[in-house]
């Protein structure tokens, strides 16, 4: 009989079951020779021991190239956690063929989902008038809707067309909404082909009514929508923020918010658990979420079912198809953090 090849199973701080549903497990477990670890990060000792023959890793395993070169198997590294980690010699996997993949779009669904959510929320109002109501301060009928308005017919502008874009896109569609495109990694041709329009920056910030922020953040944008830019958003205008903190100056995106410059909604923050004592815990107009907007169990098994499809592919030398490849051209600029 011949030996299944062997996979390396070192998913924290996912726990297995989180993402790898039984009937996946069972899936892995028929095609590879399972080398599991399970709630903390697999011990150097148990993981040098099991490189040499290693096919496949999934987790978030430090892996600089003096580990590397101990895995002259390894064809396949994939990361369940969603972002690429800089805890990877990514060059030495280039040139030895290994692939890496992420399950980042295995949320885009999700988050997509959320970001709609806030959107209507935040132009109808319907956090603040919840309060009003459980306060015995509501108002009635069209009194209270004078600071409403439809996401129907509105300027939409995206900031980042990744993943997050591309799910939202069909979303918005029954909505009718015009939907200008800021993102420098791509080409117009590219934009446009989706049925939108590539912009400047400026002009999605001061043209779009909804404004939604989903760029990845990488060492060229970190911190590139400072205050100069949120003020150049038009007047009650609503701003989610989708992707990650760190593209923005926070504290000012809150505190225009605060002066009523823009309505806003945030799943992200720069510090998770964000200290108690910030100004966006007692700003009502920020809508507050505690970066949930992707965590949910079908995104959860999605990944993982992706995740075994993917590891099965590259056991089997084919090309994996489900999750998204890291770019030499992009990867080493990446500043995402790991989730706790």
């Amino acid at each position: 009989m011949t030996e299944k090849p062997v996979l390396i199973l070192d998913p924290h701080p996912r726990p297995v079951d989180q993402n790898i549903t039984p009937e996946a497990m069972t899936r892995l477990t028929s095609f590879f020779d399972v080398k599991s670890w399970t709630g903390e990060p697999m011990p150097s000792y148990e993981l040098e021991k099991h490189l040499p023959e290693a096919t496949v890793i999934i987790g978030q395993t430090d892996l600089p190239s003096e580990r590397l070169k101990h895995a002259p198997k390894l064809k396949g590294i994939l990361n369940i956690e969603g972002n690429f980690m800089q805890n990877i010699d990514y060059e030495y996997c280039f040139h030895n063929m290994i692939h890496v993949l992420n399950c980042g779009n295995g949320y885009a669904q999700a988050v997509a989902e959320m970001a709609l959510g806030f959107a209507i929320s935040l132009g109808r109002r319907i956090p603040e008038y919840d309060r009003k109501f459980r306060a015995g301060t509501e108002i009635y009928l069209a009194d209270a809707c004078r600071d409403s308005f439809l996401l129907s017919d509105s300027t939409v502008g995206f900031i980042g067309f990744g993943s997050l874009g591309r799910a939202l896109l069909p979303l918005l569609a029954p909505f009718h909404c015009p939907i200008k495109v800021y993102d420098p990694w791509l080409s117009p041709a590219v934009i446009e082909d989706q049925g939108c329009v590539a912009a400047p920056l400026a002009d999605v910030l001061s043209t779009s009514k909804y404004i939604f922020i989903l760029a990845a953040v990488t060492s060229e944008n970190e911190g590139f929508l400072g205050r100069g830019e949120l003020e150049k958003i038009q007047q009650d205008s609503c701003v989610m923020l989708m992707s990650r903190a760190a593209i923005i100056d926070f504290d000012a995106f809150v505190d225009c918010a605060a002066s009523g410059n823009f309505r806003a909604a945030t799943d992200v923050f720069p510090d998770e658990p964000m200290g108690k004592d910030h100004p966006c815990r007692t700003t009502d107009n920020v809508l507050l979420s505690p970066h949930r907007a992707g965590g949910i169990p079908q995104a959860f098994h999605k990944i993982g079912d992706m995740c075994v499809d993917d590891a099965i592919a590259i056991g089997k030398n084919l090309p994996p198809s489900l999750m998204q490849r890291a770019q030499w051209e992009s990867v080493k600029q990446m500043r995402s953090k790991i989730a706790e």
